[in-house]
């Protein structure tokens, strides 16, 4: 009896799984969703200085980005400090 029990278990045990899935995946898919934070401050101004910066470096020619620095986190390095001491 128990093994007939056991086995009945066996087969029903993915068809019920089967029937509890597709309602938690739902329910995980209606539940609100968090809103995004504001950005502080301090974020938006560096937001802002990493933009300029990236403009700035785009519109430099190859040449002006081997005097500068040859590569962006150098550059960027020097930019934002440039744009700290410029707003100071």
């Amino acid at each position: 009896m128990l093994p007939r029990l056991l086995a009945a278990f066996a087969l029903a045990a993915p068809l019920f799984l089967m029937q509890v899935a597709p309602t938690t995946a739902q329910a995980a898919k209606d539940a609100p969703k968090e809103t995004a934070k504001e950005p502080s401050v301090a974020q938006s101004a560096a937001r802002e200085r990493q933009k300029k910066c990236g403009a700035e470096w785009r519109a430099l020619t190859a040449a002006e980005k081997t005097a500068q620095g040859p590569k962006w986190p150098q550059y960027y390095s020097k930019c934002v400090k440039r744009l700290k001491e410029k707003k100071a």
